[in-house]
């Protein structure tokens, strides 16, 4: 089947509260040497541009404040969904209106959440779904779903023309602010993309972190534990 190279944004969400982990932020947390943000950076490997919409701050930096050069894609950027703690939705839309100040989108954008260890095994598949003529065509993206069928919409690729308009639309409604991402996504045709068992497992609570492997202690050498939020935003 022809296939076609997909051009695309990244848009990692890394700005919640992290409450059911008493406030630790989830992006800081390390698993196999990486903390949970450069992991999913990493698995937007191929981005054009890619947003952090929260707190960078468990990423390797130079001066500037921008991630060091070997552990960035080509572009990154920074932003905070408004107000704080506002939801996904929220961080959603905050991070597409970043991109469009920095120029023009690209036609898809990869909307993931920080608290995937695994998230690059379901980017994977879904690029490769992605790149068939026949599933681009069909509308509004790719979006991550297990095997027993529970669907994962902060690990999707999503047309970026009509992610914006769906962000405008419940704007004008005055749902954005704590709206749900399924909410957002709920005018998009979404093809659903079974994924590898596991790779979008995520650190809700202490109980799946130690699932995963991941320790309580576990936080890199010398960081702060309680640098701001990191979950997707609302209540988690």
């Amino acid at each position: 089947m022809q296939k076609s190279m997909v051009v695309f944004d990244a848009l990692i969400l890394a700005g919640g509260r992290s409450s059911r982990l008493g406030g630790v932020p989830k992006q800081s947390l390390v698993y196999q040497g990486q903390t949970l943000l450069e992991r999913a950076v990493a698995a937007a490997d191929g981005a054009r541009r890619t947003v952090v919409v929260g707190d960078a701050g468990s990423l390797p930096v130079e001066s500037g404040g921008l991630p060091a050069p070997s552990t960035r894609p080509s572009a990154v950027l920074m932003c905070r969904e408004e107000p704080q703690f506002a939801g996904p939705a929220a961080a959603i839309a905050a991070g597409l209106a970043a991109l469009a100040r920095s120029g023009e989108g690209a036609p898809w954008c990869l909307v993931l959440a920080c608290d995937m260890p695994l998230a690059s095994q379901a980017v994977a598949v879904l690029k490769d779904v992605l790149t068939r003529t026949d599933a681009a065509a069909g509308g509004g993206g790719v979006m991550a779903c297990s095997g027993d069928g529970k669907a994962q919409p902060l690990a999707g690729f999503y047309s970026t023309a009509e992610l914006t308009k769906a962000c405008c639309d419940l704007a004008a409604r005055n749902a954005l602010v704590n709206g749900s991402v399924r909410a957002l996504l709920a005018s998009l045709d979404v093809q659903l993309v079974t994924v590898p068992a596991g790779s979008t497992s995520d650190v809700d609570t202490w109980d799946d972190a130690a699932a995963l492997g991941i320790a309580a202690g576990n936080q890199r050498a010398g960081q702060d534990p309680f640098m701001g939020g990191a979950n997707v935003g609302g209540k988690s």
